[in-house]
């Protein structure tokens, strides 16, 4: 392999693209992400875990670009509630639904609840064109708030509130939320694993041969 390993980021997503890029920035690696190519069709997230959606929309990416691709996927699990709304965080209050509005449904649902512990999950998959792929997984435990507070993050930072911080996930800056949410807690343990993970690809990845240019 080249010197300098290309890695897509499985979104369109400029934020998240940057978030990781940021993380990642003292390995020899070149991030881009799905914009950074033609269009592709959606992934289907159907799966019934969060590991199996990260999988599916890294080996999907990989599959199609020809390079290793990384995926993440997350959600609110709330004891109450039975874990819901857990993978379907995104479509809990459906399709057309947009942060407040699933706020207030989950909150509704937790109007007489004693028990408001949850927690933020995340898993991050790393793949290759021929399947493989490497797991990472974060979670952030909390309680969800009576009422909504913040104007940072998005989803469902306004209503859950990490004590350690003693204020919601939308209270806090983004860089503090980062080192001790879900999401920043798997990719840190990518990163201080990343130099293994470089290791895995050059292995894995398919080399092909080269033959000289003959007139």
């Amino acid at each position: 392999m080249d010197e300098t390993t290309t890695i897509v980021i499985a979104t369109r997503n400029p934020g998240k693209t940057s978030e990781i890029r940021e993380i990642l920035k003292n390995h020899p690696i070149e991030i881009r992400n799905l914009d950074d190519f033609g269009p592709i069709p959606e992934v289907d997230e159907d799966g019934t875990t969060f590991e199996e959606n990260a999988y599916k929309k890294a080996s999907f990416a990989a599959r199609v670009l020809g390079f290793p691709a990384l995926a993440d996927d997350s959600g609110l699990v709330v004891e109450a509630l039975n874990g819901q709304p857990g993978i379907h965080s995104a479509r809990f209050a459906g399709l057309d639904a947009d942060d407040a509005q699933r706020c207030r449904l989950l909150l509704e649902k937790l109007k007489t609840a004693a028990d408001r512990r949850a927690a933020f999950e995340c898993v991050i998959s790393l793949a290759i064109p021929t399947g493989q792929a490497l797991t990472y997984e974060g979670r952030c435990e909390g309680v969800i708030a009576e009422e909504p507070a913040g104007n940072s993050g998005f989803g469902y930072d306004p209503v859950f509130f990490y004590p350690p911080a003693g204020r919601t996930f939308a209270q806090m800056p983004p860089e503090e939320k980062n080192r001790v949410s879900h999401r920043g807690r798997a990719l840190a343990e990518l990163n201080d694993e990343f130099d293994k993970a470089l290791k895995w690809i050059s292995l894995q990845m398919p080399v092909f041969p080269k033959f000289p240019c003959k007139r």
